[in-house]
């Protein structure tokens, strides 16, 4: 809405009454700011724009688990190298001295 030089607040105001009273079809023109029905306008979410949000979310939700799997995979290691660290510095066992 900014990019067609109106002011977005007053105008999801104004939006969002006129979806109150009059029903939901009703949007924002990108080209002159005005609120339009947009069914008269011939306007609708097509199926591509419904796909492309499900594929997006579906990427984010795998990008997501894979950072978690290289967390954790580092959080394995350094539990790993501790462990290894802490039996360098154990101590020797003790020798007898059987003269």
């Amino acid at each position: 809405m900014q990019n067609c030089g109106v002011n977005t607040i007053r105008t999801m105001t104004n939006l969002t009454a006129k979806h109150a009273t009059s029903g939901s079809t009703w949007g924002v023109d990108g080209e002159t700011g005005n609120i339009v029905d947009m069914e008269e306008f011939g306007v609708w979410d097509t199926l591509q724009v419904k796909s492309q949000v499900f594929k997006t979310a579906i990427e984010t939700a795998i990008l997501l688990l894979r950072i978690d799997d290289i967390v954790s995979g580092v959080k394995k290691q350094s539990d790993i190298d501790a462990e290894k660290m802490a039996g360098k510095f154990q101590a020797a066992p003790q020798r007898g001295s059987g003269r």
